[in-house]
């Protein structure tokens, strides 16, 4: 299918690694032109490379942001004027019971996984109306719905992201311009990988045997029952920022495995 991505312009925050690199690439394949984001010259450097070996004529460049500083938005309005497509994708957590996550913790959480997606529309929504087209997606989780209990934290984060992808959305109305959200299920990142790891030593077991453990015992819901590729995120991401997503806007699509319960 040919999805109408050539040459549009695409910032995707926290780009470097998972899900967000695997949306940079499916989006340099289909003709795009991509803006990644990491918290350092070297990780953006390295996340080029990678691009760059698969696709030499790609046109991709990098801007350093640490969404922990609010002002890194203010960089980043001196470096882009204008993008088609607008993935909020970046994302912190911080395993811990409820009442051992402090008010820093919170605080964190929220200043980047909410305000960096709350600054960067504000920036951005507005010249998508003025040219009338414009596609922005917010990356939210299944734990916006499942809240695990040591996870309940970056869940209420998760789940600030749909009001505000849905709140915007209603905004567009009779414009070229569509606001969505996604919920990826447990995705194969890179910190799923150390997970796993960690835990088949500690555990004395294989890595397939801890993720087999994973969704018998934690993630049961799971109709999937296995960590989805970023990939298989990206392609749904990528379908919803193309042209061809128009009717689809102010949504909040399940890309999750069948991990959420119930039909809506």
């Amino acid at each position: 299918m040919e999805l109408q991505l050539t040459n549009k312009r695409v910032f995707i925050s926290g780009s470097t690694s998972g899900i967000g690199f695997a949306m940079a690439q499916g989006f340099l394949e289909e003709g795009a032109k991509v803006i990644i984001n990491g918290r350092s010259e070297n990780t953006i450097r390295e996340a080029i490379d990678k691009l760059k070996s698969k696709n030499p004529e790609a046109d991709v460049s990098g801007i350093i942001a640490d969404f922990r500083d609010h002002k890194s938005i203010e960089f980043i309005q001196k470096q882009i004027d204008q993008v088609d497509i607008l993935i909020n994708n970046v994302g912190i957590f911080s395993s811990t019971s409820f009442q051992e996550t402090s008010d820093q913790e919170w605080e964190k959480m929220f200043q980047v996984n909410v305000m960096s997606a709350v600054r960067l529309s504000k920036y951005f929504l507005p010249k998508m109306f003025k040219q009338n087209w414009g596609r922005i997606i917010f990356i939210s989780s299944e734990c916006a719905q499942l809240v695990p209990e040591d996870l309940i934290a970056y869940s209420t984060t998760k789940a600030a992201l749909l009001s505000l992808s849905r709140g915007l959305a209603q905004t567009t109305k009779g414009s070229q311009v569509t606001v969505n959200a996604l919920l990826p299920g447990s995705t194969l990142t890179a910190g799923a990988v150390t997970f796993l790891k960690d835990q088949a030593i500690q555990q004395d077991q294989s890595e397939d045997e801890v993720a087999e453990e994973f969704f018998k015992k934690t993630r049961r819901s799971s109709l999937l029952q296995r960590f989805a590729q970023p990939k298989e995120i990206s392609d749904m991401a990528l379908f919803i920022a193309s042209p061809l997503s128009a009717a689809t806007n102010g949504a909040a699509i399940k890309v999750d495995g069948g991990s959420i319960p119930g039909i809506l």
